[in-house]
């Protein structure tokens, strides 16, 4: 872990990770226009993970997301639907809006825990049908220090993917250390990452603004040194525009406007986008 840090000449500083932080909560009012709030619309991935979803919700969803610019023609379609694997099929024949990418969690999300052929094959086969491809570091490698095994293991399936997006979720909550957080973000972009997602929303704490300053302080020295653009994606516990444009204003803060587009910034949550289109409308919205 420390080799990795040192050869990016990054470790985590406590005390300039609060500054951010305030920096960011004095600094939040600034952010609230009306503006901000539609372009974060068109950074969610609308996700649907849940054990009771069924070929028609997923069905009915994507036909609101058709649906979306003749109902709100004033702001933009979300980047992405996001589902599991076996509703990817699902998506992309219903789905007309050729602009949103069909993602899906794959590599037996949400914990990894399984054969690494099941977990290959797994992607392979959502790759049919998916543009994007959510998996989640291998922790049980990761925390038992067999950081080659954990790199290989995302390598391996960034080989599959080829030219599709990966995005690698850290878990930051299970994690827990500054330290083993920018570690793992390294690590994941060294592999192939194409995008480092702070956590399945499966378990907590889920997203929090301590783990994304940390995620794009090392998107920002992975650039700097090997200059390639990773993007952050934020997933996991998002529910107010608050939580939006939080995340939008520290990808900001750190690195830069370049960043703020769907191509390297994503917000991943069911709940968030009638929360925003309820604020923009000023009346209460449930269109997802």
């Amino acid at each position: 872990m420390k080799q990795i840090l040192e050869k990016y000449g990054y470790a985590p500083d406590m005390e300039a990770i609060d500054r951010i932080l305030t920096l960011i909560q004095n600094n939040l009012g600034s952010y609230e226009s009306a503006g901000n709030l539609a372009a974060c619309m068109g950074l969610i991935d609308l996700t649907s993970l849940n054990s009771a979803d069924t070929e028609a919700k997923i069905a009915g969803m994507t036909q609101k997301v058709n649906m979306v610019k003749s109902s709100f023609p004033e702001y933009p379609a979300p980047a992405a639907i996001c589902v599991y694997p076996n509703f990817a099929e699902c998506v992309k024949k219903n789905l007309t809006v050729h602009s949103v990418k069909t993602a899906v969690v794959a590599g037996a999300f949400p914990h990894s825990q399984s054969f690494d052929q099941v977990k290959k094959l797994e992607c392979k086969m959502a790759a049919e049908s998916a543009d994007e491809i959510d998996i989640v570091l291998p922790l049980h490698l990761f925390l038992a220090g067999e950081y080659e095994k954990t790199a290989d293991s995302i390598r391996e399936i960034k080989e599959i993917l080829q030219e599709k997006t990966l995005k690698v979720i850290l878990e930051t909550g299970v994690l827990a250390s500054p330290t083993a957080i920018a570690a793992a973000s390294f690590l994941a972009m060294e592999a192939g990452a194409d995008f480092i997602k702070t956590s399945t929303g499966k378990l907590e704490p889920a997203a929090t603004p301590m783990a994304a300053i940390i995620m794009c302080d090392a998107i920002k020295r992975y650039y700097i040194q090997c200059g390639r653009k990773v993007g952050f994606k934020a997933a996991g516990g998002m529910t107010a525009t608050k939580d939006a444009l939080c995340y939008y204003s520290i990808v900001d803060t750190i690195l830069g406007k370049e960043w703020l587009n769907k191509e390297y910034f994503r917000l991943g949550t069911s709940r968030l986008a009638n929360a925003i289109l309820s604020e923009l409308e000023e009346k209460t919205v449930n269109y997802y």
